[in-house]
């Protein structure tokens, strides 16, 4: 069986020769840049000092290599966007070296320079004309977005500023989605994770749009909190066009790339805390649902495609409605937050959703724990999830910098001596 196969068995609820693993097929499902370095070091794949590209840098995610995949045994591969999340595209690489010393290489127009306090601005789509966008304090790993919104006038406020986002796909995107994924289904027998862009509703990630020069509307992340509860017919109308849009999109994206696809991404929208959704079901079923429910039903009617969701924290409340909404994975299965005990959730949502990630906590127990404590959630997590299908081996979110290198060789082993259903 290859992995391709393995992963549509097990998208299927159905119990294929092993687990299915997923190493940065998805901008969730990666590594930071720093431990991608650290585990092709530790796995002997590169000479010392050999850097390894920032593809993501919003986020500094680290790229994951062929080889690399092969080492950790994972079944899926990823076609994202050829824009990063400050417009330019990864390409034109030059040599860089992070706060700590790890060798990568970096687009062109990812700025290198730092400010007089040591900190690293990034500028939409590298324009150092127009007020920086983002901001890499010194000795941090990732990006925050600036807020360049404006004081609001509520006279004046008009949905169409918040709408310049959403435009229909290039040609130029079209064909690189169309030749990436012939490529990868031919030269490979991974599974093929897509994202196609614009698609996931009031992603507060998004909301600040740190790729425009210029932009309008409500673009301040609490500004944008409060509306969704204040201004809803506003929210509502920018959902209404945005899903407009994203429908034209999908179309098109399907006419070139047809069913080669095994998961599209639709959301990274969080609606979870530590303790609880951070959204009324009220609100989700009025705001949220209605739009995730016409992209589903779109794909479903259309495509062979299975819908992946990404959103963290507690959401039992809200696990009944992604279902209706129409939604096929959950990720990334963050079991820590309050009330997601993992042997309940698999009871009472695997059958319907399928769980991809949680094999281990990425904000304690890898960073912080033993090798061993590793190995033993590991175990715990595989005995949760693993009975009938309907999971992909996967971390709680990204794996984040600073974490020990053993800890990392630990999950995966501890998942290749487990992860045979035979075991």
């Amino acid at each position: 069986m290859n992995s391709r196969e393995r992963v549509q068995i097990a998208l299927n609820h159905q119990e294929a020769d092993q687990v299915p693993l997923d190493l940065g097929a998805g901008f969730q499902t990666g590594m930071h840049v720093q431990m991608v370095y650290k585990l092709r070091q530790a796995l002997q794949l590169d000479p010392p000092g050999t850097p390894v590209k920032i593809i993501e840098p919003y986020q500094n995610l680290g790229e994951i290599k062929a080889d690399l995949l092969e080492a950790v045994g994972g079944d899926v591969v990823g076609v994202n966007p050829p824009g990063t999340m400050f417009g330019y595209k990864c390409e034109n690489w030059k040599e860089w070296e992070y706060f700590d010393g790890t060798p990568v290489l970096v687009p062109e127009h990812y700025n290198t320079e730092p400010e007089a306090d040591g900190s690293i601005l990034m500028w939409p789509d590298g324009d150092k004309s127009v007020p920086p966008s983002a901001v890499m304090p010194k000795d941090t790993y990732f990006f925050d977005s600036i807020i360049r919104q404006p004081p609001l006038d509520e006279a004046t406020l008009n949905v169409e500023d918040n709408l310049e986002e959403f435009e229909a796909i290039s040609d130029e995107d079209l064909a690189f989605f169309g030749r990436e994924v012939e490529r990868l289904y031919e030269e490979t027998d991974k599974a093929i994770y897509a994202n196609f862009g614009g698609t996931a509703f009031g992603d507060i990630a998004l909301v600040p749009v740190p790729w425009l020069k210029d932009p309008k509307g409500i673009r301040d992340i609490t500004e944008w909190y409060i509306s969704t509860l204040t201004r809803q017919e506003y929210v509502q109308e920018i959902f209404e066009y945005q899903c407009s849009v994203a429908l034209d999109n999908l179309k098109k994206v399907f006419d070139v790339v047809g069913n080669r696809v095994d998961v599209v991404f639709l959301t990274g929208t969080d609606f979870g805390g530590q303790n609880g959704p951070m959204i009324s079901v009220e609100s989700y079923t009025t705001l949220f649902k209605p739009f995730h429910r016409k992209l589903n039903d779109w794909i479903h009617e259309h495509t062979t495609w299975k819908t992946f969701m990404h959103t963290d924290g507690s959401l039992v409340p809200l696990m009944p409605h992604f279902i209706e909404a129409g939604f096929d994975i959950l990720n990334p299965i963050q079991w820590t937050a309050r009330h997601m005990n993992p042997a309940e959730l698999k009871h009472a949502f695997g059958q319907e959703l399928v769980f991809w990630g949680g094999a281990v906590d990425t904000q304690k127990t890898l960073p912080f724990g033993t090798p061993e404590e590793v190995s033993e959630e590991v175990c715990a997590r595989i005995k949760d999830f693993r009975p009938g299908g309907g999971w992909v081996f996967n971390t709680v979110h990204n794996v984040v910098a600073n974490v020990p290198v053993e800890n990392l060789l630990a999950m995966y082993e501890t998942f290749r001596q487990s992860k045979s259903y035979s075991n």
